[in-house]
């Protein structure tokens, strides 16, 4: 029923490569992608097996590819050896370097923490900036080994918000990344973030961004998260936790659904729970009844960390919904 209703995304056969999910109805954390190579390619990294890691990342555009490479951001320790490869590995540097630097950003926000700014301690700060600092070293190199890449640009828009380089040293690295792709989803949603008034920007100015973005998109674009992810992160801003409970929302995110993720032509990579995911969140917090249901569905009880989480206690949230759904 919910196929001939909204379409769904190409699946015209059964991926050779997908985990398997865990029997029974119930909700559980989607590990690797959901995907054996990249399973493959986060195990070697944490066995610290440099020639492994190369070889399980053969399949993938790690240029191209944000979520394989935040699988390989995430591997605690990674960051103890990976500097070293680097200077060894001619031939694979910048590949080398790009992981480093995924891995430095996300090892300083480790540091910085989730506590708001006025509860960071000096010492925290300071290893922040000194993590990310490096991180910026080893990306600006990798983007210049490598100029066709759009991984490192997203990460430096990371960064660059982190260590406050400003708007107009910001600006220039997202019209980087947006020659490299015009379209390019996690590029986009860095830049959703960065227009929060928490950051840098003004209310509304943030989800004008992301209509924009998504209106030129084709249909069947994974683009469309854009949408829900704006929603999200006004939601954070607010105080008032109903917020996204409106008509008006809850229309604009089932157009975005049907034109992205539940169109026929939406592909499902590795990875594809993510975007569902971010859909999930919006239309359970804007308790929306019709879309919502069928996204769940899909999902099959695959919950990903981005973006619950934003809530606390973000499994039982998305249990939560999943039951209202």
């Amino acid at each position: 029923m919910f196929g001939k209703l909204f379409g769904g995304g190409k699946r015209t056969e059964a991926n050779p490569f997908a985990l398997p999910a865990p029997r029974g109805n119930r909700v559980y954390a989607l590990d690797a992608l959901g995907d054996v190579r990249v399973l493959a390619a986060v195990q070697a990294a944490e066995a610290g097996d440099w020639a492994a890691v190369k070889g399980a990342l053969v399949p993938f555009d790690l240029g191209r590819d944000h979520q394989v490479l935040s699988e390989l951001a995430a591997v605690d320790g990674l960051q103890d050896w990976i500097g070293r490869v680097a200077e060894e590995d001619e031939e694979h540097r910048a590949t080398a370097l790009l992981i480093s630097g995924a891995r430095h950003v996300l090892w300083g926000w480790e540091a910085r923490t989730g506590a708001r700014a006025k509860d960071v301690t000096r010492e925290q700060w300071q290893i922040f900036h000194e993590r990310l600092e490096t991180a910026e070293e080893h990306l600006l190199e990798a983007a210049e080994s490598r100029p066709e890449w759009v991984t490192p640009w997203r990460r430096l828009l990371t960064s660059g918000r982190g260590i406050s380089r400003g708007r107009a040293v910001n600006e220039v690295r997202l019209d980087a990344a947006l020659r490299r792709d015009p379209l390019d989803l996690e590029t986009h949603i860095e830049w959703v973030s960065y227009l929060q008034p928490r950051w840098n920007g003004e209310p509304g100015q943030a989800l004008a961004f992301a209509r924009e973005a998504f209106g030129g998109a084709p249909d069947g674009h994974r683009l469309g998260c854009v949408i829900p992810m704006a929603h999200i992160e006004d939601w954070v801003e607010s105080e008032n936790k109903e917020s996204l409970d409106t008509p008006e929302i809850q229309d604009e995110l089932r157009d975005a659904a049907r034109r992205s993720i539940l169109h026929p032509d939406y592909e499902r990579r590795p990875g594809w729970q993510e975007d569902f995911n971010i859909f999930a969140m919006a239309l359970g917090l804007s308790s929306e009844s019709i879309v919502a249901p069928r996204v769940f569905h899909e999902l099959g009880g695959a919950y990903t960390p981005w973006p619950w989480k934003y809530i606390a206690r973000p499994e039982k949230m998305y249990a939560q919904f999943r039951r209202l759904g």
